[in-house]
């Protein structure tokens, strides 16, 4: 289901993010949302009811890109080549987008809201649906590893990629994320293949 957002919605995220990145969540205000946008706070009220409003707003526009992105990776039937493509493409989408990576980690964030604690498990079950079947048909060709399960290797990969992306907003982004990835990326492929 993709969320319909205006124009002037999608700036705001934007912002959002800008100020996310700079500030963190807690510097995520409707005045320092309107101070980066130049608009007044009243502006801002027309298209948001609150801060909650705005990144769960974020989280699901960024849940949709993600299904809509991975939906369209290689159809090759080769899952080795399916698996690398899909992180290829989060690496290049999250080095051009990192504002994400920073609402995604942001501390506070999780224990917001019940709203927001959904938007994310939503956002982790896309991730998890175009995941698995590449996994499941790995280990079924005997490309990856059968010794623990596909939901077991599921879960390891997800949490070695969100690892990864902690560490590259921990270095305030200054690492090549493509290159780093690729690496860490080959250094699963090592790990899950059948020998």
């Amino acid at each position: 289901m993709t969320t319909e957002l205006s124009e002037r919605q999608l700036e705001i995220i934007e912002a959002a993010g800008k100020v996310i990145t700079s500030s963190g969540v807690s510097g995520l205000t409707i005045k320092n949302l309107a101070k980066e946008m130049k608009f007044s706070e009243s502006a801002i009220y027309r298209h948001f009811t609150s801060k909650e409003e705005i990144i769960i707003a974020m989280l699901n526009f960024l849940a949709d890109n993600i299904d809509q992105r991975l939906a369209n990776i290689s159809s090759s039937s080769d899952p080795e080549e399916r698996f690398k493509a899909l992180f290829q493409d989060q690496f290049r989408f999250f080095n051009e987008f990192p504002h994400f990576v920073v609402a995604v980690f942001s501390d506070g964030l999780v224990e917001a809201s019940q709203r927001i604690n959904d938007t994310f498990l939503k956002l982790m079950n896309i991730k998890m649906k175009h995941l698995m079947p590449i996994i499941m048909d790995g280990q079924q060709k005997r490309v990856f590893t059968n010794i623990i399960t596909t939901d077991e290797l599921t879960h390891i990969v997800m949490g070695t990629f969100k690892l990864q992306m902690f560490k590259w907003w921990m270095a305030d982004f200054k690492f090549d994320i493509k290159r780093s990835g690729d690496n860490m990326m080959q250094a699963v492929l090592t790990l899950i293949k059948n020998k």
